[in-house]
């Protein structure tokens, strides 16, 4: 084996793992343009709207400003089974039917107090399917908040590592005399 190639190869490989994820950055790829939604453009926008209900933003920042929102289609895309994913689907379909006959406007341009009104009727539904898409959403909105990488550094001291890691001390053996 020659090993010229092979640090050759090795140097090539390693300047392109390093290189790679900027020149993605800088290309406009992200996460969020890799993803395809299943959600359309009116369910995201009612998804968001019930988002921002459960936890407004506020004087503080709140579940829209941290991405809970795309996390939420996210994680019903990849994480949940079709049938959950249809109710959640078809809930929201209902909540802006909803919206659209009580208050003659759109769920996402509801105010906070009509938004809160029609998510707490879902919430109290006799309707298992409209109660279990009610406590869903409520729990992941909560949980996408609350794990949010500017929630947990921010506002909750989460560290990586707790404590500080001294690599060189003396260590002074007992004495078993």
């Amino acid at each position: 084996m020659n090993r010229r190639n092979v640090l050759k190869t090795l140097a090539i490989v390693s300047g392109g793992s390093i290189i790679l994820p900027q020149w993605m950055v800088s290309c406009g790829v992200s996460d969020s343009t890799i993803h395809h939604t299943s959600f359309s453009a009116a369910e995201q926008r009612i998804l968001a709207g019930v988002t921002d209900t459960i936890i407004p933003a506020g004087d503080s920042i709140g579940a829209l400003s941290v991405g809970v929102d795309k996390f939420l289609q996210k994680l019903f895309d990849d994480c949940y089974k079709k049938e959950i994913r249809d109710n959640v689907k078809t809930q929201l379909k209902n909540l802006e039917e909803s919206a659209t006959t009580t208050h003659k406007t759109s769920f996402a341009d509801c105010t906070q107090k009509d938004r809160e009104k029609l998510l707490l009727k879902v919430g109290g539904s006799v309707d298992q399917l409209e109660k279990d898409f009610f406590d869903l959403v409520k729990s992941e909105t909560i949980r996408g908040f609350n794990t949010s990488q500017k929630v947990m550094t921010e506002y909750l001291g989460y560290k990586v590592v707790p404590g500080h890691y001294y690599g060189c001390i003396d260590v002074n053996p007992p004495n078993h005399a």
